[in-house]
């Protein structure tokens, strides 16, 4: 179960990396349009250039259309994405200015409460977000530029969201077990085990 748990974080990670890489060239090109577009239409281009201005700008050279509603729907899909492999090293950010003297035992103790409540707020993300994926998918409503279906976001977060609730689970009954026995069974943040 344990190889299961890390492979499945592991892949859904790799996932949404590869979504964010996608995203990232996707907004540089887009800049990069923008910006070629903008020098097209300057004063030297329209009186000397005019031509390859145009033929340039019939092209398409420019923005890319609806990469705003790409972007919001790929960076949803990455942010769940990643929840499982944080979750599954105990990456999370931590604040232990105070807990940092406590003995190990009380530590475990705390981080398995922890864990227990970040299993428990993201089962209560997943299900809202199942209601949202509901109601687009019933309503129909679209995007204004793409025209896709806002459901198709909906749909990609849910899914990287299920993964994360299923690792959060999991890693809070380690947890458990952890504090319980007295030794790390998963990873953390620092390599230990």
């Amino acid at each position: 179960m344990h190889r299961l748990i890390r492979t499945l974080a592991h892949v859904t990670a790799l996932i949404g990396g590869g979504v964010l890489i996608a995203l990232i060239v996707m907004v540089t090109l887009s800049i990069i349009g923008r910006s070629v577009n903008k020098l097209l239409h300057a004063d030297f281009f329209d009186r000397y250039l005019t031509s390859v201005s145009q033929a340039l700008l019939d092209l398409g050279v420019g923005p890319i259309n609806g990469n705003y509603e790409v972007l919001e729907a790929g960076v949803a899909f990455a942010i769940f994405s990643f929840l499982p492999i944080c979750q599954f090293y105990g990456a999370h950010a931590t604040v232990d200015i105070f807990t940092s003297a406590l003995p190990t035992r009380i530590n475990r103790w705390i981080i398995a409460f922890w864990e227990i409540v970040l299993a428990a707020v993201i089962l209560l993300i997943i299900w809202r977000l199942f209601g949202g994926l509901e109601r687009y998918y019933g309503n129909g409503e679209t995007t204004l530029f793409l025209q896709f279906p806002v459901w198709w976001s909906y749909a990609a977060s849910f899914t990287a969201g299920v993964v994360a609730a299923v690792v959060a689970v999991y890693c809070a009954f380690v947890r458990l077990q952890e504090a319980a026995v007295g030794h790390n069974i998963l990873p953390t943040e620092y390599g230990e085990h």
